[in-house]
């Protein structure tokens, strides 16, 4: 049964990170650049109301609360959990592990987001590269996509040919019944974006100086070859869709309940529960009364111009 004063303090705590979490918000709405009036035009147009920008800061910093109590139960026994993001690209996987990963330990839960392989590396078996990122016990690994490039981006643009392809597809149901026979919990989801809204994600990205970084050239290529990119995603999950880790399928036209869904799915996929701690009070400062503070050089100062 929850404890009364243990909820109001938890009440308290998302009050103040709420205010928190809107500066945040505030600051980069304000840090975009103007987009095109006729494309905000398109954009609102084509997108229903989302979840009002108060309930939502409200459901998430209650998730992130929630994720918290995961980290601290996946550090106290030991435990591991690999959670991969694939789909679309756009389509809102980085925004989801952001806030996943904000409020949590990095020393306990990281991002995996390798670049493309070397020359050594592709000699390599395949999911050697992969390997030494896998948690050990008491970590969280997300993998901001995964192996799942060989059957995806590799296969549509030619990285790999057929025999590779098929070899993978013969290759992973097994490697990821190894990891959960090895006591790692692995947890798949696909982000999936309709056609139109990915057309107008990257045009804001072409429109935004500050988000042009994120497209590349892999990127544009998955515009042109949509319907490849779709019968690739289709026979992944026909061929890999294994009961000891199934996949996930997150709709992520609407950014907001996407990432709220998401994470509420994942809580609800490892059964954490409350881990004890032990109290913790500040010491006393200990003064001595022989110590002077030096006084440093004010070359040694960042300057204060705000």
């Amino acid at each position: 049964m929850n404890d009364p004063k243990h909820e109001a303090a938890n009440q308290d705590w998302l009050e103040a990170e709420l205010a928190d979490t809107l500066d945040e918000d505030y600051e980069l709405e304000l840090s975009e650049p103007a987009l095109s009036e006729e494309i905000r035009k398109i954009y609102r147009k084509t997108h229903p109301p989302t979840i009002p920008r108060m309930e939502y800061f409200r459901a998430l910093l209650a998730l992130q609360a929630e994720l918290i109590k995961l980290q601290d139960w996946v550090a106290y026994y030991k435990e591991k959990v690999v959670v991969i993001f694939e789909g679309r690209d756009s389509a809102g996987k980085g925004g989801v592990i952001k806030r996943i990963t904000q409020r949590l330990n990095p020393r306990t839960a990281r991002v995996v987001a390798l670049p493309a392989p070397s020359d050594r590396e592709k000699s390599q078996w395949y999911f050697q590269r992969y390997v030494p990122h896998l948690p050990a016990g008491g970590e969280i690994v997300l993998f901001d996509r995964s192996w799942y490039n060989r059957s995806g981006v590799e296969r549509v643009m030619g990285f790999a040919n057929e025999d590779q392809v098929q070899q993978f597809f013969h290759d992973v149901p097994e490697f990821e019944r190894m990891l959960v026979r090895s006591g790692i919990k692995v947890i798949k989801y696909w982000f999936s974006i309709t056609d139109e809204e990915q057309q107008l994600r990257f045009l804001m990205r072409i429109h935004d100086p500050l988000k042009q970084w994120k497209l590349s050239p892999m990127d544009l290529q998955s515009r042109v070859r949509w319907e490849s990119y779709t019968k690739a995603k289709e026979e992944t999950f026909a061929r890999t869709n294994i009961p000891e880790a199934p996949w996930y399928i997150v709709e992520g036209n609407d950014k907001k309940r996407a990432r709220l869904n998401c994470i509420a799915h994942l809580l609800s996929q490892v059964p954490y529960e409350h881990v004890p701690h032990e109290d913790i009070t500040l010491p006393d400062r200990v003064f001595n009364p022989d110590y002077e503070r030096k006084v440093l050089p004010p070359e040694l100062y960042v300057p204060s111009k705000y």
